[in-house]
């Protein structure tokens, strides 16, 4: 039989490592800690184009460690945690079936601009259904993204409807598709990662405070630094392996960082005044709703993981808060003071620090 079932990894294509990325320490943070600790609720960077958004989360995807899934289920459902498993394999494991597994690769799914509903939620087929009396079920990108990093470029210019729905899926974990009185619902837990540039056009306030955290980037000004990226991406265009090589044992320990952070973070606490403080800073700052307080308390818990340490400092949070406010102040047309300044300010004036130039 000469059929190859899976290619070798050898012939698998080749990232540019995560560990390589230099400067845009703001969105390699904010993704870092969404991985950690996916309830953030996902990350909106927004910024120039030309910035490395895209290749920062392919790297980021690449990075992570293979996980676990129920071989030949199309929802790469989690053996041990039912809020990740499809009805199907739920079954199975109520009625103690021997359910097969295998070590798979986080799933990164790019979302195009153009997908249509039935292609992001998945489709039933009604004819089946109604000939067959099954439940016969197309599943979409939501149901290949579970337990994996769903990345919309330009989210700013995706039809409103399907960013809700989305965001709806994100937010709540499942995703449910109703045709003519058949329903069926699958897990749809993932990171939601969203990009675009502010020329394009702003996303609605209402959907943008729905992303846990907002990274801006900018292009690096500084032509040492400019030229040291040129350089490096012709390198990893020349020879991708041999680059990639060179940073293996730096991509493997923050790997192992991530690992740690995420077995660790349950054990993070964050003291009772700490957490007053943060209400306060949002109260200061007009947010609406509790949103911003619960991402930043889950932000800070998860940067203290990151560092292995299970006590939320005030400096965890200062490095956090402003990444999960800005993009939750009122817009004021007539203001020109940049919002994340006005975080940082709340944060000196609330937590008595000196105010950073």
């Amino acid at each position: 039989m000469t059929a190859i079932l899976q290619a070798p990894s050898k012939t698998r294509r080749v990232v540019f490592p995560f560990t390589a990325i230099v400067g845009q320490e703001e969105m390699k943070l904010a993704l870092l800690l969404n991985v950690i600790d996916p309830k953030i609720g996902g990350v909106m960077i927004m910024g120039d184009r030309g910035t490395g958004k895209s290749t920062t989360i392919r790297a980021l995807a690449d990075l992570l460690p293979e996980i676990e899934v129920v071989a030949g289920d199309p929802f790469n459902s989690d053996p041990n945690d039912p809020d990740l498993m499809s009805d199907e394999v739920k079954q199975k494991v109520e009625q103690g079936l021997p359910v097969e597994t295998v070590k798979k690769k986080v799933q990164m799914i790019d979302l195009p601009l153009g997908a249509t509903e039935d292609r992001v939620c998945g489709t039933i087929d009604i004819e089946k259904a109604l000939a067959e009396g099954i439940k016969a079920f197309e599943p979409g990108l939501l149901a290949k993204a579970n337990r994996g990093i769903l990345y919309v470029d330009e989210v700013n210019l995706l039809d409103d409807h399907l960013v809700d729905v989305l965001l709806d899926s994100a937010a709540g974990g499942w995703n449910t598709v109703e045709r003519e009185g058949i329903s069926i619902r699958h897990p749809a837990q993932f990171v939601m990662v969203g990009s675009g540039n502010p020329e394009e056009g702003e996303l609605r306030p209402q959907l943008l405070d729905r992303f846990g955290m907002h990274a801006e980037i900018r292009t690096v000004k500084e032509p040492g630094l400019r030229v040291q990226i040129v350089e490096q991406r012709a390198e990893f265009d020349a020879n991708p392996a041999s680059f990639c090589d060179k940073y293996a044992l730096e991509q493997e320990a923050l790997q192992e960082k991530i690992v740690k952070a995420q077995q660790l973070l349950p054990a993070v606490n964050i003291d009772y005044d700490l957490r007053v403080k943060i209400s306060e800073i949002c109260s200061e700052l007009d947010v609406d709703g509790l949103r911003g307080d619960i991402v930043t308390n889950r932000a800070a818990k998860a940067i203290t993981a990151l560092e292995e340490r299970t006590e939320v400092t005030i400096d965890d949070i200062r490095r956090v808060i402003v990444l999960c406010l800005r993009h939750r102040l009122r817009k004021d047309p007539l203001e020109s003071i940049d919002s994340g300044y006005k975080v940082t300010k709340s944060v000196a004036r609330v937590f008595g620090l000196e105010l950073e130039e």
